[in-house]
């Protein structure tokens, strides 16, 4: 099944290269098998020992973490060790779930930082690319198939364990986990993004690009090919990188931006790469597992049904056939598998970590409207693209408000079908909270607007057919002063835990707002009030009542104490 033969030759462009190393160099940044080992160490993984069918149960299995009401802190990444597939052949090698990004502290790992500073570090990577260091040999070609090693049962790509991703629905295994690799036909520049490939033979795959409008980088070289007269297209599949790489798969940058750059400077030293055995691309040396060939740019085949990240199945349509030409691997591969489908998902969370900062950035530092603080993409079922909530300051200009609606609105053509504006105090993240504040917050003939002729984006309904799409913008901050949230206060809510918790009753899980707070409608007189009622002399209050009584008015007519 291995074929060692010498790969052939290319022309590199030497005066765009990176500088050339013979031996293979140390780096610091963790390739796949590092990350697992120190997610073993957080307590992050899950080894699951027992035969897991592929095909039915490994999926479904860790889609529980996600549907099952755990926490999103309870997930783990799972590392299945002994897979078969339906007809109960074993596999070689493992299959891991959720390692990069089960949840936000798994992420964390793979980044090398905590949450709160994922921004910060994404913003210094773009800015300060580093070019990655080309080596001549490389974990990725310990084992190297090619030729009849990829043909026939077995072989191939029918020797890997890949998942069945939604079973009941998909109809095919289908890499999901992955970073795709092509070139610029005409400037050289790699793009590098995730696409799914479904399995079709043992040496064809067909490949989903996004042709929706402001799509793919690698559809637009297929483009590219295709107005060259170009009968096929170099291509490289990489499954299980190095997070760091991992990462730039699924991130949006400009086009013409090389994603290893900027996975440099996510490292802070260069990315090694390697050239590739049978195409001319360069491709991860740490990679766990490298599919290479070649897309063809003049016939199509049909590809799906799939459980896509937009929450529906995906119905077959045509995709790129993608002819195998080598597979190359390390010999202790693990094969990643993404859970995505329905939000929340480990794609949800990746894409989610990522792009909320990028809207925040776009808002608070190109538009200047320094009145944001925080862009929440809603995740459940609606997975990112049609929800969007802008969290602004109290009192910030109604002016403001409408300009950061529209920003967050028009910053990706395939996000914000309805944008709603709230204050500090509304958990983003809690649909009941919003719920309120655009209950009482929002006068709809005032404070709703609507913005017509929208593409449908990534979705069940796509844009193919030219059917529009339009935008809801709801603007649910305060616009005065309100009475405060009637729960009672912090320290009291603090005590009765402390009890609930000695009492040995269920466990809580505090959903936002759990206690009260002043919305600025209240006066110093009703908390003294408020305190003596809590220390048992209400009586006093009384007094005080009485003291101003008042005749010749209407009922519920309104006091202030001043």
């Amino acid at each position: 099944m291995t074929d060692t033969a010498k790969s052939p030759m290319f022309e590199v462009d030497t005066s765009k290269a990176p500088v050339q190393e013979t031996d293979y160099p140390a780096h610091k940044y963790r390739d796949l098998h590092q990350h697992l080992a120190e997610l073993e160490r957080r307590g992050l993984l899950r080894r699951i020992t027992r035969a897991v069918d592929k095909d039915s149960e490994l999926h479904p299995l860790v889609r529980w973490q996600f549907v099952g009401g755990m926490a999103e802190a309870d997930r783990k990444a799972f590392l299945f060790e002994n897979v078969v597939d339906a007809t109960g052949r074993k596999f070689d090698m493992p299959v891991v779930v959720g390692a990069i990004a089960a949840n936000r502290e798994i992420y964390s790992a793979g980044m090398d930082a905590p949450v709160e500073y994922i921004e910060k570090k994404w913003e210094r990577a773009i800015a300060h690319p580093i070019k990655p260091r080309i080596v001549e040999t490389a974990p990725c070609h310990e084992v190297v198939v090619t030729r009849n090693g990829l043909q026939g049962k077995g072989r191939g790509l029918d020797a890997l364990p890949i998942p069945v991703s939604t079973p009941g629905f998909d109809s095919a295994p289908t890499l999901t986990a992955t970073n795709v690799i092509t070139k610029d036909p005409e400037t050289g520049v790699q793009n590098m993004g995730t696409y799914r490939a479904a399995l079709k033979a043992s040496d064809r795959l067909v490949v989903r690009m996004a042709t929706r409008v402001g799509g793919a980088g690698g559809y637009r070289h297929y483009q590219m090919h295709q107005k060259r007269g170009d009968k096929e297209m170099p291509v490289a599949i990489v499954v299980g990188c190095p997070p760091y790489v991992a990462f730039l798969g699924p991130q949006k940058l400009p086009i013409g931006v090389d994603e290893f750059e900027v996975a440099g400077g996510l490292a802070g030293e260069p990315v090694n790469i390697v050239k590739a055995k049978t195409v001319d691309l360069y491709v991860p040396a740490e990679a766990e597992i490298v599919i290479e060939g070649y897309i063809d740019t003049e016939n199509v085949e049909p590809e799906a049904p799939f459980g896509e990240s937009h929450g529906h199945v995906a119905l077959e349509e045509y995709n790129m056939p993608m002819r195998v030409t080598a597979i190359t691997h390390r010999r202790d591969a693990v094969i990643p598998s993404y859970i995505s489908q329905v939000a929340p998902s480990e794609s949800s969370v990746i894409k989610r970590v990522a792009y909320e900062p990028l809207f925040l950035a776009h808002l608070r530092d190109q538009l200047g409207i320094k009145g944001v603080k925080r862009v929440s993409l809603h995740e459940p079922l609606t997975g990112l693209l049609r929800v969007t909530t802008i969290v602004v300051e109290k009192g910030m200009p109604k002016t403001e408000v409408w300009r950061a609606l529209y920003g967050a609105a028009f910053f990706k053509g395939d996000c914000g079908k309805i944008c709603i504006a709230v204050n500090e105090d509304i958990d983003p993240d809690n649909a009941d909270a919003i719920f309120w504040a655009m209950a009482y917050r929002s006068n709809p003939i005032e404070d709703v607007q609507t913005i017509a002729h929208r593409g449908q984006g990534h979705g069940p309904k796509r844009e193919h057919g030219g059917e529009e799409d339009s935008t809801l913008l709801v603007d649910a901050t305060m616009k005065s002063d309100m009475p405060p949230l009637a729960l009672p206060k912090k320290e009291y809510m603090e005590r009765a835990r402390a009890i609930w918790e000695e009492l040995q009753l269920p466990s809580l899980r505090p959903q936002p707002p759990w206690h009260g707070y002043s919305l600025g409608d209240w006066h110093r007189e009703w908390d003294e009030a408020a305190e003596r009622a809590a220390k048992g002399d209400y009586l006093e209050n009384g007094r005080i009542s009485l003291g101003r009584q008042k005749a010749g008015l209407v009922p519920e007519t309104k006091f202030r104490p001043d």
